[in-house]
């Protein structure tokens, strides 16, 4: 027989194929003539991380400990907060989903409150490659309707944001990156909270 624990008030969650807990997000899981037991836990929350103890009712009995930590996947921009271009200039924003369960539904990118994902006509280039959990916006040729607020927003990921100046005239004390030459910048999201999660455990 196998007991799932949870080692941070000792709560019984299941016992063979049997649930103890109150919380109906646990279940246990054995196929028969399985050696795997396996404690899934259902829209996992904070609340959920910690230690859980897989118990075997040998003589003696046999445990196995198993941490389970729960991250919330969030957009990080490298690099400066904002960017300054001079017309003309070439912009590149990557966005990587990281820390995620699985690729993303979609990526959408926002300029200010407008989804620019389909705007070639202004200039916007977007390609998504969601196996990869990777997107990128680029601009050949940035104006100065190009200048502002830029977001990435994985469905299933906080979304990062940076802001983008497009100037006009030299100024050389808040340009980072002058003449015609590909500039960047890289968005690094890394899953909304979990939603599901597996401990298995193959008995010897």
């Amino acid at each position: 027989m196998v007991s799932w624990i949870r080692r941070k008030d000792y709560h019984l969650l299941t016992v063979g194929v049997l649930t103890y807990s109150s919380d109906d997000r646990f279940q246990a899981i054995h196929l028969q003539h399985s050696e795997d037991w396996t404690l899934q836990i259902k829209f996992v929350q904070q609340r959920d991380a910690g230690l859980y103890e897989c118990q075997v009712s040998s003589h003696p009995p046999t445990s196995i400990f198993i941490q389970l930590n729960v991250v919330e996947a969030r957009a990080d921009i490298q690099g400066p907060s904002e960017k300054y271009l001079k017309p003309g200039s070439g912009l590149r924003l990557q966005c990587t989903v990281l820390q995620s369960t699985e690729p993303p539904a979609y990526v959408f990118w926002y300029h200010n409150n407008r989804m620019i994902n389909y705007d070639v006509d202004r200039g916007i280039n977007v390609t998504t490659e969601l196996s990869e959990k990777s997107s990128t916006l680029t601009i050949t040729n940035a104006a100065t309707r190009h200048s502002g607020n830029y977001s990435c927003v994985p469905s299933n990921a906080q979304p990062a944001s940076t802001y983008v100046h497009i100037l006009n005239g030299e100024n050389p004390a808040a340009m980072q990156h002058g003449g015609r030459g590909l500039s960047w910048l890289q968005c690094s999201p890394s899953s909304w909270l979990l939603i599901a999660f597996s401990l298995t455990v193959m008995l010897c």
